[in-house]
């Protein structure tokens, strides 16, 4: 049996990172959802 999750951090920050979300509109508008509800983390 093998597992679905295998943990990579650059992966991670790649493809949920700050910068990718800052990219395009929908990722800015996640960040700023984020901000708005006072996350102490906003993205990976």
């Amino acid at each position: 049996m093998s597992f679905t999750y295998k943990p990579n951090k650059k992966k991670r920050a790649r493809t949920h990172g700050f910068m990718t979300r800052m990219k395009s509109p929908g990722g800015k508008k996640t960040i700023a959802r984020r901000r708005a509800k006072g996350r102490f983390k906003l993205a990976v």
